[in-house]
Parts: structure tokens; sequence; C-alpha cells
């Protein structure tokens, strides 16, 4: 049986994931979203990961739900039918949540169909590239339920403003990778052939930095979505910015530049 998820280091300090099921499009499942759930633990407690790619096998990113049934969440024992179902959303749902609280950086390398649960899946990382094959939709509302899931009512706002995501989530409407591009959603649009090379090459820029000044502004940036105002923002920013002081980064910074040679930066 074909392993749903590839772990791979396409170079050093970098993780590659790509969900393994191509047939399918990289449907999702619960024993694929529970071996991305093992996945992203195990980065998590990995210090020497400093960015991770995320892709799907054949031409589909993530298709969404598995039509054919979505299966079980590891504690369901079907004896409270409410229960398990809160506990299956709930399953999906917290891998949205799993990506935003990674420390590395994860960047989504959207190789082909990207609609419900792969939207979320691709809005949930912190850089997107697309194929000029991609296409994202938000499905949900497709198949009778509501748009407003997988934490795409809160993260499509902040990526491409309210006005253009009040449209796309009420019509369910197809985004070509042109468009996903010109409306922000994406960083850069690049051929198929070309996806994977131009997701390491960012990886590899940001695994050449500073972990701790790395880990510190995936979470600032993201924490600076919640604050409601610019004071409390820089009020965040100084005490982060001073904890970013403590350690051998910045004389190690200081001494590459000075003596004109590549920083190297321990883990």
């Amino acid at each position: 049986m074909a392993e749903l998820l590839l772990v791979d280091e396409p170079a050093q300090h970098v993780r590659q994931l790509t969900l393994n099921r191509p047939e399918q499009l990289n449907a999702m499942t619960s024993e694929l979203c529970e071996e991305l759930h093992v996945a992203l633990r195990a980065i998590t407690a990995e210090r020497a990961c400093r960015a991770v790619i995320l892709t799907g096998a054949g031409r589909g990113f993530c298709a969404g739900l598995d039509l054919h049934g979505y299966g079980a969440a590891p504690e369901n024992d079907g004896s409270d039918e409410p229960r398990d179902r809160l506990a299956n959303q709930e399953h999906m749902s917290r891998l949205i949540l799993a990506l935003r609280a990674l420390p590395q950086p994860v960047i989504a390398a959207v190789n082909g169909p990207a609609a419900g649960f792969g939207l979320a899946l691709a809005l949930g990382s912190d850089i997107r590239y697309a194929a000029t094959e991609a296409v994202f939709r938000a499905a949900f509302i497709n198949i009778g339920v509501s748009n407003c899931d997988m934490g795409v009512s809160w993260l499509l706002p902040r990526l491409i403003g309210a006005s253009r995501s009040h449209e796309l989530m009420l019509t369910g409407r197809r985004v070509d990778a042109e468009e996903a591009e010109r409306i922000g959603l994406v960083a850069d649009v690049v051929e198929q052939s070309r996806l994977l090379e131009r997701a390491l090459e960012s990886a590899e820029q940001i695994a050449a930095l500073a972990p701790w000044g790395v880990r510190l502004t995936k979470r600032g940036m993201w924490s600076a979505l919640e604050i409601s105002c610019e004071r409390a923002a820089v009020e965040y920013e100084d005490r982060q910015q001073i904890m970013a002081t403590f350690g051998g980064a910045v004389p190690e910074a200081i001494g590459a530049f000075l003596q004109k040679r590549p920083a190297d930066f321990s883990d």
C-alpha cells in the first residue's frame, strides 16, 4: 500500500511533505490528515529543520475532502454521533492551526487544484507559489454547507481583502493561477516543471538565515494580524526584538559582514 504522505529532504534544513493520493487529486481522508498531524509534530521538535515545503503528488494539490468518505478521527469510537462528528471537524480544522503554530515557515507549492480543504492548506501556509495549472476554489458551499470552514473565513480576507473574499466565498467560483497572482493570493506563478525548484529557492533562502530570527518573524507576522492597533503591535515587536538579540546570531551576522564571508548560523 502506497504511503499517504511522502517526507523528503530536498536540501539541508528543508523538509518536503507531499500528499500522495494522486489518483484522487490528494483528496483528504482521516488517515492522510493524521499523517500530516504526525509529521508536523515531528518537524516542530526538529531544530535542524528550518523550512517546510507542502505540495501534492500528480496533477493536484488537494481537491478537498474525499467525497467517498473522510473516515474517523483517531479518538472516534462510534458511540456518540454528535461527539464523533465534532471530533472529525476538529481533526481537520486543527491541522490548519498546526501549520500556523509550526515554528518553521511553510511554503505551499500548489501544483494543481486547491479546493475546500486544499484551499485552507494553502491559506494556512506562510508563502504560496502556484503552477500555471493551479486552480483555487472555496468549494464547501458547492456541496451545500458553509464556505466559512477550516479557518478560510479568517485567513482569506486577511490575505486578499474583504471585498474580494466575499465574492469568492459567496459564489464558490474557480480562481486560476493568473488571477490568484493578480489579487495577491500567491506570490509567484511558474511553469509546472519549475514549481518545486521555485519553492526550494525560497526554502533555502530562509534556511540560510538565523533560525531564531526567522521563527520570531513568522510568529510576529501572524500575531500582528490579530493585534488591533499600531501601538500594541509596536509594543509586541519591541519585546520580540529584544528576545532576538540573545544568542549567537547577531555576533555571527556582524562578524560575517566585517569579514566579508557568508554567515553560518547554528541551530
